[in-house]
């Protein structure tokens, strides 16, 4: 289970630095062609850090989910020892990558809003 919103600052700490190493290496380590650039939006620590849920979203295409998605898993044992390394973490995290659509559920909750706030002539 993955802790979301935990006053942990340590938790936190480890979730900051992955989402930032996690950043930085996927668009200049991993050679998978399916994987373009991306955007690392969340890192969720589970409490005891043997479990991490990363929230991304591809740029561009957003037909292209399941390919990035696809290449970020086939990548995931490798980014694991390496998030683990440069991280400073004894034991890393196994990665579950998870295509984030809360920038698509707002633009559409907003769509809504503005539509019934519309007035009717």
């Amino acid at each position: 289970m993955v802790a979301k919103g935990s006053g942990n600052s340590r938790l936190q700490r480890f979730e900051a630095q992955m989402q930032r190493v996690l950043a930085e290496m996927i668009p200049r380590e991993v050679k998978d062609p399916r994987v373009g650039p991306v955007t690392i939006t969340q890192v969720a620590l589970a409490r005891d850090l043997s479990h991490a849920q990363v929230l991304f979203v591809p740029f561009g295409d957003r037909a292209a989910h399941p390919e990035v998605l696809a290449g970020l898993r086939a990548a995931a044992g490798f980014l694991r020892g390496e998030v683990g390394r440069r991280v400073g973490m004894r034991h890393a995290p196994r990665l579950d990558f998870v295509a984030d659509d809360s920038f698509d559920r707002a633009a559409h909750l907003t769509a809504l809003i503005a539509a019934a706030n519309k007035p009717q002539t």
